[in-house]
């Protein structure tokens, strides 16, 4: 199993920048062994993609709508991934979900077996 904690939330203005983190404890299959991702859920709104990477951290991959403005990357010796988000938009205000899943998994909720509390992420106009 994997317990995820994320932090790194935060009240930013429209344009600027957050790096959120999420730090993974792991009991069985190792970190190294999951393939990682975010998500974020607006009011109101269902859960929706945000970012994938792999295992091995080579392969990303991100939703359109913050495509060119967030990096996921990961350090499987510290156990985190983290999600940069640069040029931020009132519209990228949502909970930010960090999840953790096996085998083949794909951009939607369901792909993921564990996830974290979510941290709160708001931009102001």
């Amino acid at each position: 199993q994997v317990q995820l904690v994320e932090s790194g939330g935060g009240l930013v203005q429209a344009g600027g920048s957050l790096r959120l983190s999420c730090a993974a404890s792991a009991s069985g299959p190792s970190f190294s062994s999951y393939v990682m991702g975010w998500f974020r859920q607006a009011p109101g709104k269902e859960r929706e993609f945000v970012a994938r990477i792999s295992m091995s951290g080579v392969s990303t991959y991100y939703a359109e709508s913050v495509q060119g403005r967030t990096t996921i990357t990961r350090d499987n010796s510290k156990n985190t991934v983290g999600l940069q988000m640069d040029s931020l938009k009132p519209e990228d205000t949502a909970v930010y979900y960090c999840a953790a899943g096996t085998g083949w998994v794909g951009p939607h909720s369901s792909d993921f077996d564990y996830w974290g509390q979510g941290t709160q992420v708001t931009v102001s106009s």
